[in-house]
This record gives structure tokens, C-alpha cells and sequence, in this order.
């Protein structure tokens, strides 16, 4: 075991506080990629598919469909089909997802004064990269 000292107290390196039970269930949901976008992108009201894949710029149809599959099962968005012609499907956040929105602002707000200045890739570079990457 070692000792960290500060002015202060002393600090055992090997002593941690167990993890909360519920940020783990939050954050094996809402840590996924692209969810809390989703989530934020389905504040204005109720959207479609492939709106949301344009809202959405680098997220491909089948990570969008896990995504929404994931959150309607969570119970964070709904799912609604319109009998057509054409068949029309639209996703929109419940009460409990609602309820994710300060937060997700929050973080946003965040992000803005922390991690842009601290040369963190945005979410697009990552696919840009690849893209770049391919065409050599």
C-alpha cells in the first residue's frame, strides 16, 4: 500500500469508493455512441427515420436502428408506425427521456468549455479520418 501525503491528509492509493450502481446502468446505456445525441436530436417533437440519419451526420442505418431499438426497450422514446401508403415510422421521446434533457445540456455545455480547447477530436473526425485513410 502506498501513501500519498497532501498538506491536508493522507490519502491511501489503494482506498476507492465503490462505483454507483445506478450511474453503471446509466452509463452502460447512455456511454454507448450516438445515444444521448439521439436522445437531444428528438427534443424538438416527433421524427423520422431518416431524418434523424441526416440530423445525425456520420451514424449508419444499422447503428441508428440498434440505437432506437435500445432506447424505445429503455423506455426513453416511443415508436410509432402510421399505417400508409406510404408506411411511415417517427420516434419520440417519453417522459423519461424528457427528463434526460437538462442533463444532456448540461454535458453539452460542458463539452463546449472543456474539451474544444483541449484538442479532443469531435465526433466526425474519427469517420473523416477512416475516409481520408481509404482513399490513399
Amino acid at each position: 500500500m502506498v501513501a500519498q501525503h497532501t498538506a491536508r491528509t493522507a490519502v491511501r492509493t489503494d482506498d476507492c469508493v465503490a462505483a454507483d450502481e445506478s450511474l453503471v446502468r446509466a452509463f452502460d446505456l447512455l456511454g454507448k455512441r450516438w445515444t444521448g445525441v439521439l436522445l437531444a436530436t428528438l427534443r424538438e417533437g416527433q421524427v423520422g427515420f431518416r431524418a434523424l440519419a441526416r440530423a445525425v451526420p456520420g451514424i449508419s442505418d444499422s447503428v441508428l436502428s440498434d440505437r432506437l431499438g435500445e432506447l424505445t426497450r429503455a423506455g426513453l422514446i416511443t415508436r410509432t408506425v402510421a399505417e400508409g401508403p406510404p408506411v411511415s415510422v417517427t420516434y419520440t421521446l417519453t417522459r423519461a427521456g424528457r427528463e434526460l434533457l437538462p442533463a444532456l445540456e448540461q454535458i453539452g455545455r460542458w463539452a463546449e468549455r472543456h474539451l474544444t480547447s483541449h484538442g479532443v477530436r469531435n465526433s466526425a473526425a474519427p469517420e473523416s479520418a477512416l475516409r481520408q485513410a481509404r482513399r490513399r
